[in-house]
């Protein structure tokens, strides 16, 4: 058992990357980080340093290459898919494949860690369910065919469905790909909303920089050297950010808290 049952992720020398039959390739070492219930983080860094790779491997669906990741105190290796499939959700960037599952049918997905092997629902799925819908604004287009559906409507619908299973950790990778300014700042007020009041863990990975400084409680930030966690006001007094991203083009400036593009002499 982990040495702190209070968080809701932990993680101790994790190793993530690819195995393959030969070959090892790492992306990233010597991950040891501690998440809270409750907490909005922001996994940062440039394209390629392995963001996407993290979410996976804290979720299950990815294994380590070595190290350890606990969720709720116990070791990830000692839970079955089922019992994962009810501490974590998972929203990805992959389009859905076509269908003519209404939006309602979508979001019920989310139930079937639960329902009995016929997938029927009970009270407490369709509660769920309609809480998830109410949460995300989505209620009104319960009845829509999702393939109809804007990217931006169809994003908070998969965060409907995740709501609906009703994990402890959501996990979100790009959640604000494709969507424009107005429909990526509604998206970030809305997972920090539910962070606070549902107290989940809600993970996004994010090429929204300066938004997420803005709006997450905690950081893992991915850089060249090494990985890096904590909260702004942590990262900003040991110069983390300036890390983040080796370019002359831009730089984080410490007053206005946030990233922006370097003045050519």
């Amino acid at each position: 058992m982990s040495s702190s049952v209070t968080n809701s992720i932990e993680t101790k020398m994790l190793h993530i990357g690819y195995q393959q039959k030969k070959s090892v390739s790492t992306i990233q070492k010597n991950i040891s980080i501690q998440l809270h219930k409750g907490d909005f983080v922001g996994i940062l860094g440039k394209n390629g340093i392995g963001k996407s790779t993290l979410l996976r491997t804290l979720s299950g669906v990815q294994d380590a290459i070595s190290g350890e990741v606990f969720i709720e105190g116990e070791n990830i290796q000692s839970y079955s898919l089922k019992e994962l499939s009810s501490l974590i959700s998972l929203v990805l960037t992959e389009r859905l494949p076509e269908s003519q599952l209404s939006v309602y049918e979508l979001v019920a997905l989310g139930r079937q860690p639960y329902t009995n092997w016929i997938g029927k629902l009970e009270k407490k799925d369709t509660e769920k369910i309609n809480w998830a819908l109410e949460q995300t604004e989505t209620m009104s287009l319960a009845n829509r065919h999702f393939n109809e559906l804007s990217d931006g409507q169809l994003q908070r619908v998969l965060i409907a469905r995740a709501l609906a299973q009703d994990t402890q950790i959501i996990l979100l990778d790009e959640p604000t790909a494709h969507l424009d300014m107005h429909h990526t700042i509604k998206i970030f007020k809305l997972l920090k909303k539910l962070s606070k009041e549902t107290n989940k863990t809600i993970i996004i990975t994010t090429h929204e920089v300066n938004l997420a400084i803005n709006s997450a409680d905690q950081f893992i930030l991915l850089t060249d050297k090494e990985v890096i966690a904590g909260n702004k006001k942590t990262l900003i007094e040991s110069n983390s950010f300036d890390h983040l991203f080796s370019s002359e083009i831009i730089n984080f400036n410490t007053n206005l808290e946030q990233f922006i593009v370097t003045k050519e002499s």
